[in-house]
């Protein structure tokens, strides 16, 4: 059976704001559904381990209220793995959910160190919206950066605008992204987007948790995994 490590942030504050983040629950309750259904095996870390805050419910979602409501998955959520903890030859893939928190804890050498060694075990990275932070300074064994001359999606500069954010959040993404050479590529706002380069997968916004989801399970298949 396939085994993908999901990881959600940690970081429960939007900066200096006093407003409640977390990771994004229909980025998260979404791949969960799509790899489940599929056969895989995830389990949940995060850069600290235990509970891991939630934000942007919506149970008007059938999928985010299967999520909110499986004891199973919300038993990873309320007792996440410590990433530094993370045996990464157990995995296949690394999922990396998104949500604002993402934006201040996922630039985290552990994160990185994980990803790094799935990734150069021949396994997948999947990164939906915000989660592509972690792979701003996420570099491969010889010191390059994993997303030089790739084609990636993620929170584009104009969705982070319009949700009144840019001045919040501690570094542009996209921007950032295109600094480490990656080829951002940007859909209209809020409209699905998934690039698949490589064994790596990424998607720009919540509409575009599904469909990652399903790209990494057939990167997975067409790997024999």
């Amino acid at each position: 059976m396939p085994r993908v490590l999901m990881i959600v942030t940690s970081h429960d504050r939007l900066g200096d704001t006093g407003r409640p983040t977390g990771f994004h629950v229909g980025e998260a309750a979404h791949p969960w559904a799509v790899l489940t259904a599929a056969g895989i095996a995830v389990d949940v870390a995060s850069p600290r381990g235990g509970h891991a805050p939630a934000d942007s419910a919506d149970r008007s979602d059938p999928l985010q209220a299967a999520f909110l409501d499986d004891p199973v998955a919300q038993a990873r959520v309320a007792e996440t793995l410590r990433v530094a903890d993370v045996d990464p030859a157990g995995y296949d893939a690394v999922f990396l959910v998104g949500g604002h928190g993402t934006m201040w804890d996922f630039r985290d050498p552990a994160i990185a160190a994980v990803a790094r060694a799935v990734y150069e075990r021949d396994g997948a990275i999947a990164a939906v919206c915000h989660g592509p932070a972690a792979l701003v300074d996420l570099t491969l064994s010889d010191g390059s950066p994993l997303v030089a001359g790739k084609t990636v999606a993620a929170f584009t500069d104009a969705e982070e605008e319009a949700v009144g954010l840019a001045g919040t959040v501690p570094f542009p993404l996209a921007a950032t992204l295109r600094e480490r050479g990656a080829v951002h590529t940007a859909a209209d706002l809020w409209q699905p987007n998934v690039e698949v380069d490589g064994r790596l997968a990424t998607g720009q916004n919540p509409a575009s948790a599904r469909p990652l989801a399903e790209a990494l399970v057939e990167l997975l298949a067409q790997a024999g995994r």
